[in-house]
């Protein structure tokens, strides 16, 4: 049994197999409901109601790539789960492999990529419902977030407003106008001919550390190599 165990060790040594997790912080004043979507690896669970000042944690497989946010003001009428925020239109809870409807504050990853790193950030390319903030655990590496209410100062023509006229998120200027300049798209799908514009510079100086825009990537995407868990916090 020894002998198998180091083995067993060995081989998880040399191939870089390592287990993460994800703790997900509730640090807002009311309930909310993170979801998580996988791109590439198994699937984990894709939505749960966290109330406030509690947490979950979930264990990722060894290799996974995907996004999690957060949902808001959500509730279940007529057996009909939805969120004024972030909702991901399954219905239920539990996402079942669809995303959330922009505006969402994504914090997105790629563990143990061929290089056997960790890629990871915060990105409002599709703009702003919640404060976050992404820590690895064991220091050392750096640390993404969206630590500011964006919905607070969103402006007018960016807002999305509740029924009862309060901003529960703050679009990106792609997800408002769906125009080539802003999306980098088209004659803009590089990044000498999509520079940052007025409405991606007003995400970035709230949020300096997190994606304003598609062509984002020097200031906003973050690596580690020493395979940490991760402290994934709403309204840190």
């Amino acid at each position: 049994m020894k002998i198998q165990l180091l083995l067993f060790l060995a081989i998880g040594f040399v191939y870089g197999v390592r287990s993460t997790v994800f703790t997900i912080q509730n640090s807002c004043s009311y309930t909310i409901a993170p979801a998580t979507l996988t791109s590439t690896g198994a699937s984990v669970i894709t939505g749960f109601e966290l109330a406030s000042g509690s947490s979950k944690s979930i264990d990722m497989p060894a290799q996974w790539s995907g996004r999690v946010w957060a949902r808001f003001q959500c509730s279940n009428n007529g057996g009909r789960y939805s969120c004024s925020s972030g909702d991901c239109g399954s219905g239920k809870v539990t996402c079942d492999g669809a995303g959330g409807i922009p505006p969402a504050t994504l914090a997105e990853f790629t563990l143990a990529d061929p290089n056997n790193k960790d890629n990871y950030d915060v990105s409002l390319v599709d703009g702003f419902n919640l404060p976050v903030s992404v820590v690895p655990q064991g220091g050392g590496c750096p640390s993404p977030d969206c630590p500011v209410d964006i919905n607070a100062q969103c402006l007018s023509e960016l807002a999305v407003k509740d029924g009862s006229g309060g901003t529960v998120g703050c679009k990106s200027a792609c997800v408002a106008f769906s125009e080539p300049q802003y999306c980098c798209t088209g004659n803009y799908n590089t990044a000498a001919t999509c520079p940052p514009t007025s409405y991606s510079n007003f995400f970035k100086n709230l949020c300096p550390k997190a994606y304003s825009y598609a062509y984002d990537d020097p200031s906003s995407l973050f690596n580690c190599t020493t395979g940490p868990n991760y402290l994934i916090t709403f309204c840190p």
